[in-house]
This record gives structure tokens, C-alpha cells and sequence, in this order.
């Protein structure tokens, strides 16, 4: 360190640039000596001095090139560093030798793997509700956007806790966290894997059938409501839980809020007539 201290002089925001210049003084000696040998002789011999000159500039030529191409190792693997420590996924790392460039480029790529993880956890974290471990509002969008298409069948299922704020206020919040992980579980564990399943907020849920037509999606849904209100293990102080949810077609990301708000109206609808029941949009 104290050397590369010392030299901090020359080209102090350029490390590579001044090694070469080191490099290029150290090139230059023989001639320098030569030179002088023959200013103390007082007889120049320019025939040598011409060819040594040309050697030396040409090795300086060659040296420099081959530094460069040896140091550009280092300037990538500075780079990848600073993607990582601004948090930014890195490309392929390239692999080395069993030298000291190579065990650098074997670190950069452990930290980049690290980070790559990070990132995925910190992804995967920002799009999940925290209570449940369904996708939230965030993830449900980012994961309907690849399956909704302008040309294929889709129904969207706003689903709601019935009486959901009494179960807060006379048994504490504790209890209305157990319901609604018992109630995810309940509902994730019941549609198909193509499905997708949000806590879209609160007591509220939502889920996508994919390339489904609107009948089957109520059919899903009717067995999942019939099913929740029998169980015996969910009831609350030997009350069923029950659920209302509304329906609506889509077709294409971008009218995704269009029916949402369709089955938010359909939803409402059901919970109108009595809660613990499935209506379905107006076409």
C-alpha cells in the first residue's frame, strides 16, 4: 500500500493509467543509459541509437497494449461491483485462471449470486401479503399480466368476508388474523394451480381463472362457499363463516380495472341480497 500510495501523484482517478505510465518510464531506461553512455563517450553511434529506439518504442507499443488487455479484467470486475452495490442484477460473470484476477472475477460472481438472491427475495417479498403469504395487490398484477390475453376467456372473483368487521370487534384483531389465514388457506388450497389468489385488502380477496369460461368460475366459486360454510373448524362462537363474491369476464390486461370494477359492483350486489352467496356481473 505504500507504494500505491506514493504514486497516487500520478493519474490519481486512474489506477490503470498509471501503471502504464510506470511501465512506460521502465521501458525507456536501457535507452535513457545507452544515451548517456554515449553523451560521456562524445561519440554516438546512431545506427544503435536508431534501433534501439525503434525496439524500445515498439516494445512500449506492444507492453502497453498487453497491459491494457491484462488490467481490462479489473475494470469489469469494478464495474460488476458497483451494479451490486447500487443493488442492480449483474450479467455473466466470466471465470479466470488460478491467479489473483481469477480468485477476484470467483468473488464478483459469489457476490453477484448473493445479490441476484437479494433481489429475488426482496421481488418475491414486496409482491406477498405479509399475514397470509398470498400474492398482494402489487404481485396479483405483476403475475396476471403474462395470462390475460385480448383473444381468450378470463373471470375475475372479488371475494369478501361477510360480517368480517363484527368478528374484529367482539373477538379482537388476533382472531380476525386467524380467520383471514384460515380463510386463504381454505381458498388458495381449493382452486387450480393455473389459478391466481390475492388478499387484495383487508377482509377482501380476489382471484383470476385463466382461459376459463364465466360458468365454470361461478361452479369453482359455489363449491368453495358451500364448502367454507361448512366447516365446522372455521366457526366463530357457533357461527359459519361465510363469504360473498362477484364475477366478472375480462379480457386483456388492459381492461383488467374495467372488470374489476364490474365484479366489485356484482359483489356488492350479493352482499345486498343476503351475503353468503355468488353473483355474477351484467353482461
Amino acid at each position: 500500500m505504500a507504494f500505491y500510495r506514493a504514486t497516487q501523484f500520478l493519474f490519481p482517478r486512474h489506477y490503470e493509467w498509471r501503471i502504464l505510465a510506470i511501465c512506460f518510464g521502465a521501458v525507456h531506461v536501457p535507452l535513457i543509459a545507452f544515451a548517456g553512455l554515449e553523451a560521456v563517450r562524445g561519440h554516438w553511434d546512431w545506427i544503435s541509437v536508431t534501433v534501439l529506439l525503434i525496439a524500445t518504442l515498439a516494445g512500449t507499443a506492444a507492453g502497453l497494449w498487453a497491459l491494457s488487455a491484462l488490467l481490462a479484467p479489473i475494470d469489469g470486475a469494478t464495474k460488476m461491483l458497483r451494479c451490486i452495490q447500487r443493488g442492480q442484477p449483474v450479467a455473466t460473470v466470466p471465470a479466470g485462471g488460478d491467479d489473483v484476477i481469477g480468485r477476484l472475477l470467483s468473488g464478483v460472481a459469489v457476490a453477484a449470486d448473493e445479490n441476484a438472491g437479494r433481489i429475488d427475495q426482496l421481488i418475491e417479498a414486496a409482491g406477498r401479503d405479509m399475514l397470509t403469504g398470498l400474492h398482494n395487490r402489487r404481485g396479483f398484477m405483476d403475475q396476471v399480466a403474462g395470462l390475460l390475453s385480448d383473444d381468450g376467456d378470463a373471470v375475475l372473483a372479488m371475494i369478501d368476508l361477510d360480517r368480517f368487521k363484527q368478528v374484529n370487534d367482539r373477538f379482537g384483531h388476533d382472531r380476525g388474523d386467524k380467520l383471514l389465514l384460515d380463510f386463504s388457506r381454505h381458498l388458495s388450497g381449493s382452486v387450480r394451480r393455473s389459478d391466481v389468489v390475492a388478499r387484495w385488502g383487508g377482509e377482501e380477496f380476489v382471484v383470476l381463472f385463466p382461459d376459463t369460461a364465466l360458468e365454470t368460475a361461478r361452479d369453482i366459486m359455489d363449491r368453495i362457499r358451500v364448502a367454507m360454510a361448512a366447516r365446522q373448524e372455521a366457526a366463530i362462537d357457533g357461527h359459519v363463516v361465510t363469504f360473498s363474491s362477484g364475477l366478472a369476464p375480462v379480457r386483456g390486461y388492459a381492461r383488467l380495472a374495467e372488470a374489476r370494477h364490474r365484479a366489485d359492483e356484482a359483489l356488492y350486489r350479493a352482499k345486498k341480497q343476503g351475503r353468503n352467496r355468488i353473483s355474477v356481473a351484467a353482461a
